[in-house]
């Protein structure tokens, strides 16, 4: 669960440590006090998206850190080289220059990382959530979360992508007969052009290397002899082997009386048969170069072939080969398209036959849950107030897709003889807010999440439903640890902590700042909350008497 929250420089916030418990935690406060910042701060460390502008004004960087107890041993901390440990500690930095520092344990990770780590820990409903249900293009998924469908998709998705491969295929090879010939011409012109030309991989290299070695000959030649002169000594003067052979031979009568002596001399020894085999090798190399005018004109006209090619077909006369290679082929392919596309034809059938089984399989797994899923939000929507409520999936098969060969659409009727309807035009918000709470809470059954946000579900419900709500997420927190952000007294009334935001001024400057509330506190604020600005001493009985019945 999040036990502990530090918030530096986001937006009004400029420093806070807010402590959560197990159960029901509620934070309130005045519209545009900064409970949607926590959220945020929340969500940064969680690996979601942050912004420049969320940084406080006057400063180059927000920084968030949460503490979260009881983790369990995730298969995310081995399979990214994190140190597991029940503490963990989450901590993200967020600079002005779009820099983000993103630390687990210590460790330092991406925001890719960290977000899939995020996932596993928290869920957050935002307010705006709910209109995701009014998108059909989601039902699909919400149906598939909650049947754990995630492997019988995987195995569909592998069976589809080889029938989408063989359909590209055979779409690529069914050209017209005009097309075909002119590309067959193309083809052949390509394969003569190259062929032509009689390359051998690394051909290129091998002859700019020479070619550079001609054009450089008078100086290499220059450099050969004077290395030579200078070992082997000229009829002037001693080269470095002689000068060296007589030093040996100087050393070689004396060395018998001193060790260090011996040893020079063993020395000297060795650099007199270094500098001889130089000398050796020096003459071996000058008179293997021979140099022909010729030769650098026959490089410069096959340079000249292969850099026409190279303009064409590659880089380098591999990437030529290559080309040819893959010419050939395609050439082939078109000859002998007809039989081709038949071939495939039979693959693709078969293929076809495979991806219908595996989303035959997936449509019966997806009807079993969608029975269990309409059963489990009636008896939450019954919990919320609304018992007269239908609910179900529709279902319109399809053609083979990326998603299998169904879509699904959540239905409902509001009203008893009314006919069911697509939810976008039945539900109210209140309504809305309420299903879309059930959905959460019979997916939060499904995973092992254990904390959940609900930044204020409570738009648009109020009275009745509005208690009925506040009991859902107090029977939620039973179980799992819920965060709410609310500005209903019947839920603020059931927290089991409640923590107060509220903003105020200091030196020209607004800050924020984060209460956990007392009993007399609870009441005071369920006051605010439940008269406005004006508390009065019915108010505050009215407050009072809330949380004695909590």
């Amino acid at each position: 669960m999040l036990s502990l929250l530090h918030i530096e420089n986001i937006a009004v916030i400029e420093c806070a440590d807010i402590s959560f418990d197990r159960g029901f935690n509620v934070l309130t406060g005045e519209t545009g006090a900064g409970k949607s910042i926590v959220i945020d701060a929340i969500s940064a460390i969680l690996g979601q998206r942050a912004y420049r502008d969320m940084i406080r004004t006057g400063t180059t960087k927000a920084s968030v850190r949460a503490v979260f107890t009881d983790v369990p041993e995730l298969a995310w901390f081995e399979e990214n080289g994190v140190e597991y440990d029940s503490e963990t500690i989450i901590q993200r930095e967020i600079y002005l220059d779009g820099k983000n520092v993103c630390r687990v344990n210590g460790s330092l990770v991406t925001v890719s990382i960290l977000n899939k780590l995020g996932i596993q820990l928290i869920n957050i409903h935002g307010q705006h959530d709910s209109a995701s249900l009014f998108d059909e293009d989601n039902h699909l998924q919400f149906l598939d979360d909650f049947a754990r469908n995630d492997a019988l998709r995987t195995a569909y998705s592998e069976h589809y992508g080889a029938v989408a491969k063989l359909r590209r295929e055979i779409e690529r090879m069914s050209m017209d007969e005009g097309e075909k010939l002119r590309r067959m011409e193309t083809l052949k012109y390509q394969i003569e052009e190259i062929e032509k030309a009689n390359l051998t991989a690394g051909e290129d290299e091998e002859l700019e290397a020479r070619r550079k070695l001609l054009q450089n000959s008078e100086k290499i030649a220059n450099g050969l002899n004077d290395a030579v002169e200078n070992l082997y000594g000229s009829d002037d003067t001693d080269g470095a082997a002689s000068m060296l052979a007589t030093a040996e031979r100087a050393l070689a009568r004396v060395a018998k009386f001193s060790t260090q002596i011996s040893e020079l001399h063993e020395k000297v020894a060795d650099l007199m048969y270094q500098v001889q085999d130089a000398a050796e090798l020096a003459r071996d190399v000058q008179y293997e170069l021979s140099y022909s005018a010729d030769e650098l004109d026959q490089i410069e006209s096959r340079l000249d072939i292969i850099h026409k090619l190279r303009r064409k077909y590659g880089t380098t006369c591999a990437e030529i080969l290559e080309y040819l290679e893959k010419a050939k082929l395609e050439l082939d392919e078109i000859e002998f398209a007809d039989d081709h596309i038949e071939h495939l034809k039979k693959k693709l059938a078969k293929a076809e036959k495979s991806a219908w089984d595996a989303a035959f399989t997936l449509r019966k797994n997806r009807m079993e849950a969608a029975e269990v899923l309409s059963k489990r939000i009636l008896t939450e929507l019954a919990q919320l107030d609304m018992p007269k409520v239908q609910f179900a999936c529709q279902f319109t098969e399809l053609e083979l897709t990326a998603g299998g060969a169904d879509a699904v659409a959540f239905y409902m009727s509001a009203n008893i003889g009314e006919a069911l309807k697509p939810m976008s035009k039945v539900a109210s918000g209140g309504e809305l807010a309420r299903i879309m709470l059930a959905m959460k809470n019979v997916l939060a059954e499904q995973d092992r999440v254990n904390t959940l946000i609900f930044d204020e579900v409570d738009t648009g419900v109020s009275g009745r439903a509005a208690q009925k709500v506040a009991e859902k997420l107090k029977s939620v927190a039973r179980s799992k640890q819920v965060l709410c952000v609310t500005h209903l007294p019947q839920l603020a009334a059931m927290g089991d902590t409640h923590l107060l935001i509220a903003k105020g001024e200091r030196d020209g400057r607004t800050y924020t700042t984060v209460t956990p509330l007392d009993i007399e506190g609870r009441k005071w604020e369920l006051a605010r909350i439940i008269g406005g600005a004006n508390i009065t001493e019915t108010t505050l009985k009215s407050a009072e008497e809330m949380l004695r019945h909590e």
